[in-house]
């Protein structure tokens, strides 16, 4: 039986979820046939795209605004395609601002909807889950404390843990890191990850910058590793280095490599979002750090149905890292919170082993749990199949 699968992703990140999740279901399905929006990674592994996917990779508020009007002529047009080709099911990955759209308008034709990666609802947008409800079917969920949230709200979430996880190892990795980056073993490196948008370096660089000059002046010969994700990030921090007239520290701009640092670094500065994640899976030492616009960031706080912003946090149920968010994120406060890192070899091991329990928490073959979590659809039992939300 052929399976006839739409499938979108929105960025790169959602690209290299996506691919995998292609690749895992071909595995088990060799007939099943991936098309919609694809990026590279995708492409590769076999999906076609009906749609360049860099027409959905949008950064900004103006940007967002200015090519508003053809992303929903995109949404449009995909839609009223698949609603004639009826897929066996749609797979949104990720992107939620344009796939719960079209996840919505699929549903009502009676086409089945699963949205890969929750919607960061935990984290300042609990009110869109009775609009998540009405646009999929299910839910799948690459952390174990969100499916409860769904189950509260009466839809499906599977949890399927975090390819990350799988990905990394459990060693460290640490001496074969330093060794790629020319560490030596009595050097002390940090990582600054300001983010990985232009937004985030405007709104980051400068406070990254003015914490490692100070760390620097309170400890000599400390060195500073920043792994940046785009030439235009990097020209633009490289570009405020001069600006604050501190090319003299002991810093590497990488391009890319986040996970090469942070398994290097004895400790790091890092903007909240994913790369958080990576650092707890490397084992490092983290002060997390966010800033947004004041209103931004009232709205955010207002909405939270978490009290932590960082990752590594939540997963932990409690503060293992500090988090210096908005007002809080000085140099100052930062240089002093990762100095107590660097300083206290035993805080470092306790964080270690606590860094490690969320690492085999997320580890769960998620390939394995992804086609499990599809298979009532790509076996032909539709939504009367569901079987059990997967345990954690």
């Amino acid at each position: 039986m052929s399976r006839r699968i739409a499938i979108v992703a929105g960025e790169v990140s959602g690209d290299m979820l996506g691919a995998a999740l292609v690749a895992a279901v071909r595995r088990r399905y060799p007939d099943a046939g991936f098309y919609g929006i694809a990026g590279p990674r995708m492409i590769a592994a076999g999906a076609e795209t009906l749609v360049p996917m860099e027409k959905l990779s949008v950064r900004g508020y103006v940007e967002a605004l200015r090519a508003l009007p053809e992303l929903l002529r995109i949404r449009s047009r995909l839609a009223a395609r698949l609603e004639s080709d009826r897929p066996d099911l749609f797979i949104g990955v990720d992107a939620p601002d344009f796939n719960l759209g079209l996840a919505r308008r699929l549903k009502r034709a009676g086409i089945p909807t699963v949205q890969y990666v929750s919607p960061s609802i935990w984290a300042w947008r609990p009110g869109r889950l009775p609009g998540i409800g009405r646009a999929v079917s299910r839910v799948l969920a690459l952390f174990p404390f969100e499916p409860p949230i769904y189950a509260r709200a009466g839809i499906d979430a599977a949890y399927v843990g975090h390819p990350l996880a799988d990905q990394i190892p459990l060693a460290s990795g640490r001496a074969e890191a330093r060794e790629q980056l020319r560490i030596g073993p009595r050097e002390t490196a940090v990582a600054l990850l300001p983010g990985s948008r232009r937004g985030e370096l405007e709104a980051h660089a400068d406070l990254f910058i003015d914490t490692a000059r100070r760390l620097a002046q309170e400890r000599p010969g400390l060195r500073f590793v920043v792994p940046l994700a785009t030439r235009e990030t990097r020209e633009y921090f490289e570009t405020r280095l001069h600006a604050r007239e501190a090319t003299a520290l002991d810093l590497t701009v990488l391009f890319g490599h986040a996970r090469l640092a942070l398994q290097a670094a004895d400790g790091a500065l890092v903007a909240s979002g994913t790369a958080t994640l990576e650092g707890a899976l490397a084992r490092c030492p983290m002060v997390i750090t966010y800033r947004v616009p004041p209103l931004t960031y009232r709205l955010m706080m207002r909405k939270a149905i978490v009290p932590w912003a960082g990752l590594p946090n939540i997963l932990a149920g409690e503060y293992i890292v500090p988090e210096l968010l908005q007002d809080e994120a000085t140099p100052g406060n930062l240089a002093q919170a990762l100095g107590n890192w660097l300083d206290h070899a035993e805080a470092r091991s306790r964080l270690a082993a606590r860094y490690e329990a969320i690492h085999r928490s997320l580890r769960c073959d998620n390939d394995a749990r992804v086609v499990e979590a599809l298979a009532p659809w790509l076996e032909g039992g539709g939504e009367a199949g569901l079987r059990p939300v997967l345990a954690a």
